[in-house]
């Protein structure tokens, strides 16, 4: 794809935060002994990009009509909207602390009837997409502008409903949902190819009628030029295969299917290299 270059100080900025998002992940399952911290690591630069560049959200304003609208439709990887969403001011980032604790609004999926800035709650796989369409189709409606993102994963793409959902997308032509598939080439059990092989995924969305782009996950440059160039066709949804590493910063998961909601040791976690 064509790279557009952010200012300078703008990338190190997204790329700051992005690293103290994967920081406070790391902080919340290891106080919790608790989550699925390696999906999590490898979108953290995709959450960074989108939130602190490109998404129309207000936390003293979270229900503004005009917002943007976020689903996180591979609800396990809450850690890093949770860690945004105090990063933006949604909740003091004292609440992070309280992460999977008897009582707290953080638990292992997000629950959007109890925290700021949470859309829906997500966590049975292949149904954010669905919601998207929804939220998407209600825009066009009432003649808004905002846009729907849906982050999901690849493992997810398993799922017969985001199937349905993405032909219901391109069948009523809607531009204004741009779906995030976060392609690390694993999930729960395995590699993904070999539990179910999803390839050739560019041309299954292109065939379902979608405009498709293929990123770098990790790249800011790439995630802010795609994110912010979509609709890429009047009429077409968008969606952005971002290739990443699983578990990206910490050397102990990086890329190995079975850390997927495992927790890293003292030690394992003085390791990361963020």
């Amino acid at each position: 794809m064509s790279e557009h270059i952010l200012d300078k100080n703008r990338k190190k900025h997204l790329e700051e935060k992005a690293k103290s998002i994967r920081q406070e992940c790391l902080n919340m399952v290891m106080r919790a002994k608790s989550g699925h911290l390696a999906p999590a690591l490898s979108s953290a630069d995709i959450i960074s990009g989108l939130f602190f560049e490109v998404i129309k959200l207000n936390p003293v304003k979270p229900k503004d009509e005009n917002r943007d609208r976020f689903i996180l439709s591979a609800g396990h990887k809450c850690l890093v909207l949770y860690a945004a969403l105090a990063e933006m001011g949604f909740f003091s980032k004292d609440v992070l602390k309280t992460y999977c604790q008897l009582g707290s609004i953080l638990g292992g999926h997000p629950d959007g009837s109890k925290i700021p800035g949470v859309e829906v709650s997500t966590g049975s796989l292949g149904h954010g997409l669905s919601i998207g369409v929804g939220l998407a189709m209600a825009a066009k409606y009432l003649k808004k502008k905002y846009k729907v993102f849906v982050l999901m994963g690849d493992g997810e793409m398993h799922e017969g409903s985001v199937w349905e959902a993405a032909l219901s997308s391109s069948h009523y032509q809607l531009d204004n949902l741009v779906a995030i598939i976060d392609y690390n080439g694993l999930c729960a059990d395995g590699k993904v190819a070999d539990v179910m092989n999803i390839e050739p995924l560019r041309n299954k969305w292109e065939s379902f009628g979608w405009s498709v782009v293929e990123i770098n996950g990790h790249d800011m440059n790439q995630i802010i030029f795609s994110l912010n160039n979509t609709p890429i066709f009047e009429f077409k949804p968008t969606v952005i295969i971002a290739k990443t590493i699983k578990g990206k910063g910490l050397p102990c998961m990086e890329n190995k299917f079975d850390w997927h909601s495992k927790v890293p040791t003292e030690e394992q976690a003085k390791q990361s290299k963020f």
